[in-house]
């Protein structure tokens, strides 16, 4: 439910060529659905919900036409930018499930201000939000206690599995740890971009933080 396979719209696959081996290696993993989700933010990847709706019968086809029994929808990853109330108020966002999920990423730079604004509109308006790699961001490295206001306030976790496998760095491996041990992972996304991701996702089959994931209460297979 967090992966970047719509071709040459974001930082992710730039060729279906590229998405089929991506799909490929996820079906035999024994993934039976993909809910993709590019980047939808205003200053870089200003994608529109039409154009990506468009690009799910693409990669339905790719999957059909090379038997790979996966089912394939496509949603979002917004970023949650000065521009992203804006399309809260058009209504016109990318979700997946029936409680309306809604993908979001923060900036890297630093904490957002007046997140608990936008949450509580996304919630009026019917949305459930799900925070992307809460394990990714350096400014609650050192206090989390705002990733657990945002989990008490009802703001889904999403871990990215290569996460534990060290992808990303100590620092966010570490929190992806912690992040489990407390019970505030609900989703588990490969954020795969690309097929050189495939091996570090890989890595996690054997590594020692796979059976604290799999004691996770995860919401994944609610989508099915």
């Amino acid at each position: 439910m967090h992966s970047h396979l719509v071709p040459d719209v974001d930082d992710g696959v730039n060729s279906t060529e590229q998405a089929l081996v991506c799909l490929d290696q996820l079906a035999s993993w024994g993934i039976k659905k993909v809910i993709t989700t590019p980047h939808i933010s205003r200053d870089w990847y200003p994608n529109e919900s039409a154009q990506l709706r468009a690009q799910q019968a693409t990669l339905q086809a790719l999957s059909d036409d090379n038997g790979l029994g996966l089912t394939i929808e496509v949603a979002a990853e917004y970023l949650l930018d000065e521009f992203f109330p804006a399309l809260v108020a058009s209504d016109d966002l990318l979700t997946f499930g029936e409680p309306r999920y809604l993908l979001f990423e923060l900036g890297w730079a630093a904490a957002p201000h007046q997140i608990d604004d936008v949450l509580f509109k996304l919630r009026t308006r019917g949305y459930t939000p799900i925070l992307a790699h809460p394990e990714r961001y350096s400014y609650y490295y050192d206090d989390p206690s705002p990733l657990e206001h945002l989990h008490e306030q009802g703001c889904l976790f999403q871990l990215n599995w290569a996460s534990l496998t060290g992808r990303y760095g100590e620092r966010a491996q570490a929190q992806g740890r912690s992040l489990l041990r407390k019970n505030w992972v609900d989703f588990v996304g490969s954020d795969l971009h690309r097929p050189n991701d495939l091996n570090a996702l890989a890595a996690l089959f054997s590594s020692a933080d796979y059976d604290l994931l799999r004691k996770q209460p995860l919401l994944n297979e609610s989508l099915l």
